[in-house]
């Protein structure tokens, strides 16, 4: 091997190392660490950010990759390798863009700001709200400015710089359009499906359902899904999501004692997480080369999971005997009765709990809002009005103040985690694009769900999808798997589908 790619890859190594322990000091903190612990944990987060930091962005590094790339240049090294080596550098480089004093205090500042707005949400405490995450945005808007100056060329905005981070490959004109054909396409089918379901019954399915009860239906679901307790765990987090590394999957869900279903799509959902981060190459797992793509790509898998499979009629009818067993006061309802509940369409002011058909609404106001504030156009103090404002335009609904249903209701912007809600969308799209190219290729799918067997969907996902990690970008993965780059026409076609013809 070429000296300076074996120094290379045990840098990357050592940096690996530290990702995992931080992945599960950040578990902690989310999950069951106490209160008191929040200064010390930021500070050693803080720590141990700083000192990757310093590892990645070494001069050591640059000298190492200005080797390989003699060697690329003089044709010594393999097309996977230049791939391996051309991905090293992206990292490289985007770390160089920031001084390390600044990834410290973004730790320090987005630990504040996502502790605090665990009881701030609960008592609609915008101002409390405002006291910490005013710092957030500065720090954030500093991030964007240097990343933008690295690569002028490339980003025509502050923001267009952060949402390269979370969307790698996939450009603001791409998304732009995207977004720009949903917004013109959805108000009317919107009020189309919404005209078709007041004929259906309305069926209520909300009861007394325990937790612990629900906990145990949630990981027979992960199960069928394809989830490994022996390389896993699922607990129980405000906000659920996915984390972890090979061998250790962690997800989290929440519950509600009035709704069980809620809680079944986050499982799902986040299932989905884990099966990509499970599913890629082990060989590559230590370098960037074996990192998930792309959180649009990251964001098309778990909502493959949820939407694709889990909603499908196929699949509710399949599961309803699990939900019976461990729900017994859900025997009265039908596999129809929990569909056409699950499908209801109405605008919402919660993201999390918005139908699948006014989610990406939700998106595009929050994409509207952080791109504004990211680029100075809006400060912090003027979130609140933008919300009012655009939840109007876009769902026809009026805040009136509770910001806990508005500005207050996510975690991503806590930490800064600007550029990440338009992932959710284009994941969305990616979703239905790949399910309908797995459906093309094996046109015993229905049958197969129906059965509550996805593993025929999961060898498909590694296929196309998992295997590749970061080794192909975005857009060639969406046109090996599909045919075509990611197009809004796939999700406009799944919602009509799924909601005015209402079969899978």
């Amino acid at each position: 091997m070429n000296a300076a790619l074996a120094r290379l890859e045990k840098q990357f190594h050592r940096i690996a190392q530290i990702d995992h322990a931080t992945t599960f000091l950040s578990w902690d903190q989310m999950v069951i660490m106490p209160n008191g612990g929040v200064g010390p944990r930021s500070s050693a987060m803080a720590t141990l950010e700083t000192l990757r930091h310093e590892l990645l962005t070494s001069d050591a590094m640059g000298e190492w990759l200005h080797e390989v790339a003699d060697a690329q240049r003089q044709g010594s090294l393999n097309e996977v390798n230049c791939v391996h080596i051309s991905e090293m550098q992206r990292a490289w480089q985007q770390a160089r863009a920031l001084p390390a004093t600044l990834i410290h205090a973004q730790v320090i500042a987005g630990s504040a700001c996502e502790h605090g707005w665990r009881s701030q949400k609960a008592t609609n405490d915008w101002s409390g709200f405002l006291s910490n995450f005013r710092e957030v945005v500065h720090l954030a808007r500093e991030e964007a400015q240097c990343r933008q100056a690295q690569q002028t060329e490339d980003f025509a905005t502050p923001y267009d710089a952060l949402l390269n981070v979370h969307c790698t490959g996939d450009s603001h004109a791409l998304i732009d359009g995207v977004f720009g054909e949903l917004k013109l396409a959805l108000p009317g089918l919107l009020q189309e499906v919404m005209d078709k379901q007041k004929s259906r019954v309305p069926v209520d399915l909300n009861g007394d359902y325990a937790e612990d009860a629900q906990h145990t239906l949630s990981k027979e679901l992960m199960q069928l899904l394809g989830f490994d307790f022996e390389a896993g765990r699922l607990d129980v987090s405000l906000h659920p999501f996915s984390t972890g590394v090979r061998g250790d999957q962690r997800i989290t869900t929440r519950y509600r004692r009035i709704d069980f279903a809620d809680a079944l799509q986050a499982t799902a959902h986040e299932t989905g997480h884990a099966s990509y981060e499970a599913g890629l190459p082990e060989a590559w797992q230590h370098y960037p080369a074996g990192r998930a793509r792309n959180m649009c790509i990251h964001e098309s898998q778990s909502l493959f999971f949820e939407k694709q499979v889990f909603l499908s009629r196929a699949f509710g009818q399949s599961f309803l005997a699990k939900i019976h067993e461990h729900l017994p006061a859900t025997r009265k309802f039908s596999a129809d009765d929990i569909w056409n509940s699950q499908t209801k369409v109405q605008p919402s002011y919660i993201r999390t709990e918005a139908d699948e058909l006014t989610y990406p609404l939700h998106v595009m106001l929050r994409y509207e809002i952080e791109s504004a504030l990211i680029n100075s156009d809006i400060e912090p103090e003027h979130i609140p009005d933008m919300w009012e404002s655009l939840s109007q335009e876009y769902l026809g609904l009026s805040i009136n103040g509770d910001h806990a249903k508005g500005c207050l209701q996510d975690i991503h912007w806590t930490d800064g985690a600007f550029g990440y809600f338009p992932s959710y969308t284009m994941g969305a799209v990616n979703a239905a694009q790949l399910t309908l190219a797995m459906k093309n290729q094996h046109p015993d799918w229905h049958q197969q769900f129906a059965n509550g067997d996805i593993e025929f969907a999961r060898n498909w996902l590694h296929e196309n999808i998992w295997q590749h990690a970061s080794l192909i970008d975005s857009q060639t993965l969406m046109v090996q798997a599909t045919g075509q780059g990611s197009q809004a026409s796939a999700l406009l076609s799944h919602f009509k589908t799924r909601y005015l013809d209402e079969l899978d």
